[in-house]
């Protein structure tokens, strides 16, 4: 966190500690789309993220008083969505549908696309998604990485601050991972695998063509 920015984000967590419920809301909406970019990295195909991004949120406001410092608050929640995750991924496949509680911080409702990619038909859809798959199957290192810059539009240094990891190690990874999953792409959409390469690749999850070039 950096700047004016980055000084009431820190003011917003801190107020959060203290139990302030608008300041929690405000935390919550700041950092729900990257969350979401993380459980799509490491969640299972079949989870819903809806569902894992309900969970994160009920597990940040039980546990946001825990939080020492205001700073480390995005490499805690990253900590917190990667256990969501790792968590659903070791539930068994066949479990009942218990049914979630949905906390509502806000007035938030599902993830969805922005406004201008609404308009696509099925068609474009379903190559969106068949591109998203590709990603989530790269591995780990790149995999959250790519889907954070791609999917989400976090710059170097957000998905630094996140993760921990040093920018040019970002950047590097970023790099090789759009290298890795334009060659799936390639793979994919060739002759022998009968498909047609994707015209709009992504755009339900802000994948495009030109994110992974």
């Amino acid at each position: 966190m950096a700047g004016l920015q980055g000084d009431l984000e820190r003011q917003d967590a801190a107020a959060a500690m203290r139990g302030d419920a608008e300041a929690l809301r405000r935390v919550w909406e700041a950092n729900r789309r990257w969350v979401a970019g993380v459980l799509l990295a490491f969640k299972p195909r079949e989870a819903e993220l809806e569902d894992l991004l309900q969970e994160v949120a009920m597990a940040f406001v039980r546990k946001i008083t825990e939080l020492r410092d205001p700073g480390a608050l995005r490499p805690w929640l990253r900590t917190i969505a990667i256990n969501a995750a790792r968590l659903d991924a070791r539930r068994t496949k066949s479990r009942p549908d218990r049914g979630r509680t949905t906390l509502r911080l806000s007035g938030q409702e599902p993830e969805q696309p922005n406004p201008e990619e609404r308009h696509l038909d099925d068609s474009a859809r379903e190559e969106a998604h068949r591109v998203l798959d590709l990603a989530q199957e790269l591995p780990e290192a790149y995999r959250e990485p790519v889907l954070l810059r791609c999917v989400r539009g976090m710059s170097y240094r957000e998905i630094s601050e996140v993760t921990g990891l040093p920018e040019t190690t970002i950047e590097t990874r970023i790099a090789r991972g759009r290298r890795m999953l334009r060659e799936r792409i390639k793979a994919a959409t060739s002759p022998q695998g009968g498909a047609q390469e994707p015209k709009s690749a992504g755009r339900d999850e802000g994948v495009s063509p030109r994110s992974v070039s």
